[in-house]
C-alpha cells in the first residue's frame, strides 16, 4: 500500500479520509476466540479480500470457552489461562450462541430440564465451526501478537509475532498487514475493587479473582468471603457452600439482578459491601502437627457498620476491562495530549481542537489505550469497531453484550464491509469520533445524581443499548448484502422476550440440577 496522504494529516482530526488510500486486501485477526473465528469467517464470505488470518497465541481455538488442563511442569513457554472453571454450564442458550447459519446443537439435557449448554460443548461447537479454517492453515496457532503497530498513513500495520510452536520457542516474526482486527480484549484484565486493605490481601494470597477459580478444593473449613453477585461470583459461592465453613458470606452492593440467577442457601450469607480489609495473626495449630503456627486471618468491615472477623481466603468477581495495550498507534496531538485521551466536551456541538502545528511533528507511538482512560474502555472507536483516526484498524468484542456470539457476528460482517468501503464512513476522523462523544454524554446524562452506580451504565456495557445497536448494525449490512437478511442475527422485541425469559429458564435448570444431587452451576459428572 502506499501512502497519498500528506505529512499534516496526524495534527487535523478533519482530515484522515480513508477513501484517498487503497482498499486493504490483507487482513490479520487477533485471536481465536468466538469474536476472532467468526469474524475471519465474515471476512472471507462476506468481504473481499486477497489474504485473511487468524493469529492465535494458545495452542487450540476457543478463547475463554477452551480449558487447558492445569500444567505445573516447567516451561519456557508463557500460558495464558481461560477464565473458565471444570464442569462449567453456561448462562446462555443455543440460540444466542449460534452463528449466522450454523445453529449450536441442542444440549443432551435439553429435553429433560438442562437447555444450557456446557463449557464442554460451547467448545465443541467452536472446534467444529473452526475446522475447515485450521485444516487449511488459516488459523495459526501458538502465535503470539506482541505488537501491532501504525505505520505511515496508508501503509497499513507493522505486527511483530512470537511463535511458540515446539520448534519456535518464542522467535520473532514481523509481518506487514493492510488492516487489523484485534478480537481479544477482556479475561487478560480482571478488574479489582480498590478497596482499601484488598491489595494487601493479594500480596499475602488471601484474595483471589474469579479469574483464578479452578473449584472449592483447598478451601475445606475455611472462612471464606465472595465479592459480589454476578454470574462468576453467585457460581463460586454455590460451590464454596459444599466444602467450606458456613456461612459463606457474600458482599453485595444490591440485590442481583434477574440475569444473573442463582438459588437461595441458607449457608450463602449476603452482606454489605467492603469499606476496608485487615489482617492479623492468629496462632492456628495446622493437620498433623503439634505446634501451632501463625496463620494470617482477615477482618473485613463493611458499610453497614458490621465486622466478619477470622476470614481464610476472600474471592473477587467484579468482572474484566478491555485493554489491549499492544496496540500503538501513531501519536495525534488533539486526541492524545491528554494522559487518559479525554476530550475537552462531550457536548454534540463540540468543535473539534485546533490543528496542531505541523513543524517538529513527534512521530512517536502510544498505546491505543492507556490505564488513565476513563471510562474504561478502547478510546476512538466509531460505532463501537473502527478505530476513528486509522479505519484499518478494528475491535469486534470491545465492548460487554448479553449476547456476545451476536454482536461479534453482526459487528464484523458490519467491519468487512467498512474495509471494503462498501459501507461508507464518514471522511473525517472528528466526524467518525462523533458515535465516541455521543455515547459518553450519553452515559455521564445517566450518572447524574447516582452515589452508587449500576456497573450497567458503563460505556463498555451495552445492557439497554445493545438491541438498537444490534439493529442499526443489522440494517446497515442488509442494505448491502440483502441476501443476508434471512440468516444474520435479529434484535427485536420477540427476541428481547426470549432473551428475559432465558433467564427464568436459568432458574429452573438450576432447580433440577439441584433435585438430582448436583449445584454450584456445574456439570453433573463434576464432583464438587
Amino acid at each position: 500500500m502506499t501512502s497519498t496522504a500528506p505529512e499534516p494529516v496526524y495534527n487535523n482530526v478533519q482530515l484522515e479520509d480513508p477513501s484517498i488510500v487503497p482498499i486493504p486486501k490483507r487482513v490479520l485477526i487477533v485471536g481465536a476466540g468466538p469474536a476472532g473465528l467468526v469474524s475471519l469467517r465474515n471476512l472471507l464470505e462476506r468481504g473481499e479480500f486477497d489474504t485473511v488470518q487468524i493469529a492465535e497465541r494458545r495452542a487450540d481455538i476457543g478463547g475463554v470457552w477452551n480449558l487447558e488442563p492445569d500444567d505445573t511442569a516447567p516451561s519456557t513457554k508463557p500460558r495464558w489461562p481461560s477464565a473458565a472453571y471444570k464442569g462449567l454450564i453456561g448462562n446462555v442458550l443455543p440460540e444466542f450462541l449460534s452463528f449466522s447459519g450454523r445453529p449450536f446443537p441442542p444440549p443432551p439435557n435439553a429435553e429433560e430440564g438442562q437447555p444450557f449448554p456446557t463449557l464442554t460443548e460451547t467448545f465443541a461447537y467452536l472446534k467444529s465451526f473452526a475446522e475447515p479454517y485450521l485444516e487449511s492453515g488459516l488459523i495459526r496457532l501458538n502465535t503470539e501478537v506482541a505488537l501491532v503497530e501504525e505505520r505511515a498513513w496508508g501503509q497499513g500495520w507493522r505486527v511483530v509475532l512470537r511463535d511458540w510452536s515446539n520448534e519456535g520457542n518464542g522467535q520473532e516474526i514481523e509481518e506487514i498487514w493492510d488492516a487489523v482486527i484485534v478480537a481479544v480484549h477482556w479475561h487478560d484484565n480482571p478488574e479489582w475493587p480498590d478497596t482499601p486493605g484488598l491489595d494487601q490481601l493479594r500480596g499475602l494470597g488471601l484474595a483471589k479473582h474469579a479469574k483464578e477459580w479452578r473449584g472449592p478444593q483447598g478451601n475445606e473449613n475455611k472462612a471464606c468471603l465472595v465479592v459480589a453477585n454476578a454470574n462468576s461470583s453467585n457460581d463460586i459461592a454455590a460451590q464454596l457452600a459444599v466444602v467450606a465453613q458456613t456461612p459463606v458470606y457474600q458482599s453485595i452492593r444490591r440485590p442481583a439482578w434477574p440475569g444473573f440467577p442463582s438459588l437461595p442457601d441458607t449457608r450463602i450469607k449476603m452482606v454489605s459491601s467492603v469499606l476496608k480489609y485487615t489482617v492479623h495473626l492468629v496462632d492456628e495449630a495446622q493437620p498433623g502437627e503439634n505446634d501451632a503456627q501463625k496463620t494470617p486471618k482477615i477482618t473485613a468491615h463493611l458499610k453497614d457498620g458490621s465486622i466478619i472477623e477470622d476470614l481464610d481466603k476472600v474471592y473477587v468477581g467484579t468482572g474484566y476491562y478491555p485493554f489491549p495495550d499492544f496496540v500503538k498507534v501513531v501519536y495525534r496531538p488533539q486526541l492524545h495530549s491528554d494522559p487518559g485521551y479525554a476530550y475537552t466536551s462531550t457536548s454534540p456541538d463540540a468543535s473539534p481542537p485546533p490543528p496542531a502545528s505541523s513543524e517538529g511533528r513527534d512521530h512517536r507511538h502510544v498505546p491505543v489505550v492507556t490505564p488513565q482512560t476513563r471510562p474504561r474502555r478502547i478510546p476512538h472507536l466509531h460505532r463501537l469497531s473502527i478505530y476513528a483516526p486509522n479505519p484499518s484498524l478494528a475491535f469486534v468484542g470491545s465492548v460487554m453484550t448479553y449476547t456476545p456470539f451476536l454482536t461479534a457476528d453482526i459487528v464484523s460482517t458490519y467491519v468487512a464491509l467498512v474495509f471494503n468501503r462498501r459501507l461508507p464512513i464518514p471522511s473525517s476522523t472528528w466526524e467518525r469520533l462523533a458515535y465516541e462523544r455521543n455515547r459518553l454524554e450519553t452515559i455521564r446524562l445517566r450518572l447524574v445524581g447516582m452515589e452508587d452506580p449500576t456497573s450497567f451504565i458503563t460505556y463498555s456495557v451495552m445492557a439497554v443499548d445493545e438491541g438498537p445497536y444490534g439493529r442499526e448494525l443489522r440494517d446497515d449490512v442488509v442494505k448491502v448484502i440483502p441476501e443476508l437478511d434471512g440468516s444474520l442475527p435479529v434484535w427485536n422485541e420477540e427476541t428481547t422476550n426470549a432473551r428475559e425469559n432465558m433467564f427464568k429458564a436459568k432458574i429452573e435448570a438450576l432447580k433440577w440440577a439441584k433435585d438430582r444431587g448436583g449445584g454450584g452451576n456445574l456439570e453433573s459428572t463434576v464432583n464438587v
